[in-house]
């Protein structure tokens, strides 16, 4: 096992990889530019290394001042959390040349699943069903018309690179082609590194079901169930559960199964999530892999009992698995609730600021994964995420509701947070009857506020 691990993050998922830590007896290692100086990671990890002033937005982007750190501090591996440079094969490969750990899969099956054309092109090869699209980059908007006449608008222009729901754009019409091409490319250059984009038929509100992956380097894989991240806006997820409203046993064997052939196909090892699109009538479609710890991890921990993240520090160090596919059983129910620092009655619109007053929820069935407190500058230069609420119970209708509890109890003031959102989504006859798309949001009217419709009277 690892002695000295740098945690290359910031915010919750490094607090939460720093306790993993402290439970497997490694010492941490935390980085930071000078404006995140006073995060919660900064003050709990065992060191801490300064990468200086005046850029923080792309503080944890920059390789060198990481390895130097990791090198100063005498670390033996890296974990990348989330995001930042997470599946960025290029630093897997830096720090392999460095000989420190990338606790995470290779620089090559990184390459292999990261880009989607190829990744397209690989599922087609196995048999796991793929949206229908184009095989390659496309070369010029006449080569675009071409395929989006094919394939029947509306379609979606997408980035081959990069993920989170960025560069992306939905295309209605023929006229709307040209410039969502360029707006799709310009923001994947910008972001990723890369202006590639291709074209895929646009699944009108599919849910957007994704398997957890685990594999060591000794050629076992086995998945770890599905989690249900249909709640989204602008592509980006906000609610999980586990497992999903729309599963059945038998659907979750078809496709945790693929799941496995495709982290297999590329050599995977360490943690992983295979996203799927599942329409109304059972047909699912390969979307990405993505090759790191989730967000929404938790929820997947508290239905199997498994730690993902000292899962991955077992993985990292080359320990087998140590179970197999029957050993993993899912548990009772799972809901987690994305605190971000947004107005969603204001198109989500950032609200950073100081935290006057902080309370969290507790009480049996509660989790809770943050790094904010009274007191806490939310910067403006980072994602807006503050803390992940995690509720479970024996079913859902239970899990809803000690949910809605730990939403009433949570305080969060000085700024705007989701918290509202969240409650009104509970809330919904349609949520609880299971009945969740990625169109959720925006089609139930729970943008800018309730619909009568859709959401019943719960006397709060």
């Amino acid at each position: 096992m690892f002695k000295k691990v740098l945690i290359a993050n910031r915010g919750e998922i490094a607090v939460r990889i720093i306790r993993a830590c402290r439970e497997l007896g490694i010492k941490s290692v935390a980085i930071y530019p000078e404006e995140d100086r006073d995060s919660m990671h900064v003050k709990y990890a065992d060191e801490a290394y300064s990468l200086g002033a005046g850029n923080p937005a792309k503080a944890y982007l920059e390789i060198p001042g990481i390895i130097d750190a990791a090198a100063k501090s005498g670390a033996d591996a890296i974990h990348p959390g989330y995001g930042f440079l997470s599946e960025n094969p290029f630093f897997a490969a830096v720090c392999e040349a460095w000989r420190i750990s990338f606790i995470g899969p290779t620089a090559q099956a990184m390459q292999k699943i990261g880009e989607k054309v190829p990744a397209r092109d690989r599922m087609i090869r196995l048999g796991v069903p793929v949206v229908p699209g184009t095989d390659r980059i496309i070369e010029s908007t006449d080569e675009a018309r071409q395929v989006a006449e094919r394939i029947g608008y509306p379609v979606l222009v997408k980035a081959t690179a990069g993920g989170g729901g960025r560069g992306i754009r939905v295309v209605r019409t023929p006229d709307e082609l040209p410039t969502a091409l360029q707006k799709a490319a310009d923001e994947a250059g910008s972001l990723f590194g890369n202006t590639g984009v291709y074209i895929e038929k646009y699944l009108a509100s599919p849910r957007h079901v994704e398997f957890q992956v685990l594999a060591d380097h000794h050629g076992h894989v086995i998945h770890l169930g599905e989690r249900d991240s249909s709640i989204q806006r602008r592509r980006q997820k906000i609610l999980e559960e586990s497992p999903s409203p729309g599963m059945t046993p038998a659907l979750r064997q078809e496709m945790g199964e693929a799941a496995v052939r495709v982290a297999a196909s590329v050599g995977y090892t360490n943690a992983g999530t295979v996203e799927f699109l599942l329409d109304s009538d059972g047909h699912y479609y390969f979307l990405e892999m993505n090759a790191r710890i989730q967000v929404e991890h938790p929820v997947t921990e508290a239905v199997t009992g498994i730690d993902i993240v000292r899962e991955q520090f077992r993985l990292g160090a080359g320990e087998p698995l140590g179970y197999q596919q029957g050993d993993v059983e899912l548990t009772g129910w799972a809901i987690e609730c994305r605190v971000n620092a947004e107005d969603p009655d204001n198109d989500f619109r950032p609200s950073p600021g100081r935290i006057t007053d902080y309370r969290e929820p507790s009480g049996p069935g509660i989790r809770v994964d943050g790094y904010a407190g009274r007191g806490y500058e939310v910067p403006a230069y980072y994602d807006s995420l503050l803390a992940k609420i995690i509720a479970w119970d024996r079913d859902r209708p239970r899990a809803i509701a000690r949910m809605r509890r730990a939403l009433d109890e949570c305080v969060i003031g000085g700024i705007k947070t989701t918290i509202p959102l969240h409650k009104r989504i509970l809330d919904s006859a349609d949520f609880r009857a299971g009945r969740t798309n990625t169109g959720f949001l925006e089609n139930g009217g729970f943008v800018g506020g309730p619909s009568p419709l859709t959401v019943q009277v719960s006397g709060r």
